[in-house]
């Protein structure tokens, strides 16, 4: 595997990927090889599982294992197999980048790529400020924040990108904050990692431009998931096959005012403190927002599908 990264600013960059070696090349050279390595080395590195740490540590093991047996023959089978046998140890691809890439300029590649089906991992730090522009307005500014093109306020709500890659049915899709819950934004990157295909997570990140103290910014987070602007789930489809609500609603109904967070940053207060009126009106607005996302969340989590009869 080969990682190409480009960045134009380390808020906005886009990490394109190839594939190297395939691993089915090794594989059947390890069979053919199943004399020579021996019939248990050869079962265990074409059986073994690698969906976690743990195993896929075990099967490094067993590669250099491999090596160190085929480093006396001289004949082309074990000479391809030595320089092919990384192929047999699972990869790890992940594809970092901020919200400028992932809502709007790069959100068709992006796109793309879950649409594909990869066993690929895609971390998106949220800060909701297109940095790359000097800030300005985007599909991830929040409603009622101010942004450039939007100096009198967003009027209309973020674009929901977690929703959005769930439609696809066979997307991993989970939001995290760190500061807010550390436990589970430590339970949703190895779900992420484990799941055979691929996985979005979208990672709360304070920043600068939202106009508070950032050695504040654990509090801050916390806050986002208690008034509701920042909900916390989970979309695992491995529990559509078992008939489960594949969403799960990790953050509880909102315990405090979304008014009165937005109240907490400049990028909104400064409306307030220029037309009250018209801040009243926005706040207003995200409360219904919210409202609306919390109910159509917990309706999806408590659908449960239909499982499959098997194969097709």
């Amino acid at each position: 595997m080969a990682l190409a990264t480009t960045a134009r600013s380390p808020k906005s960059c886009v990490i394109s990927f190839r594939y190297g070696v395939s691993p089915q090349p090794a594989q059947a050279l390890v069979g053919q090889l199943a004399a020579t390595i021996g019939a248990p080395l050869a079962a265990e590195l074409l059986t073994s599982d690698q969906s976690t740490e743990a195993g896929t540590f075990a099967q490094r093991a067993r590669v250099l294992l491999l090596r160190e047996q085929l480093r006396s023959l001289d004949d082309a089978e074990s000479r391809r197999l030595i320089a092919l046998a990384d192929a047999l140890v699972r990869k790890s691809v992940w594809i970092v980048g901020g919200d400028g890439w992932a809502y709007d300029i790069g959100f068709g590649g992006l796109d793309h790529v879950l649409a594909m089906g990869r066993n690929v991992n895609v971390l998106v730090l949220d800060t909701e400020v297109y940095s790359n522009t000097g800030g300005q307005q985007s599909k991830a500014t929040p409603l009622g924040a101010t942004a450039k093109f939007a100096a009198s306020g967003k009027s209309l709500a973020k674009k929901d990108l977690g929703l959005m890659a769930m439609t696809y049915g066979h997307v991993y899709v989970a939001t995290i904050a760190l500061g807010a819950k550390d436990a589970h934004a430590v339970k949703v990157l190895q779900e992420a990692e484990a799941f055979p295909g691929p996985s979005l997570v979208i990672a709360y990140s304070h920043c600068i431009a939202h106009g508070y103290d950032l050695a504040n910014g654990v509090d801050h987070q916390r806050a986002a998931v208690e008034s509701g602007y920042w909900p916390l789930y989970r979309y695992d489809p491995r529990r559509a096959e078992a008939g489960l609500p594949p969403l799960q609603l990790d953050s509880a109904r909102p315990k405090a005012d979304v008014g009165t967070f937005m109240e907490s940053e400049s990028r909104f207060r400064v409306i307030q403190q220029q037309a009250p009126e018209r801040f009243a009106h926005l706040v207003g607005q995200a409360r219904h927002a919210q409202t609306v996302r919390r109910a159509l969340y917990e309706q999806l989590s408590a659908a449960s599908p239909t499982p499959p009869d098997g194969p097709h």
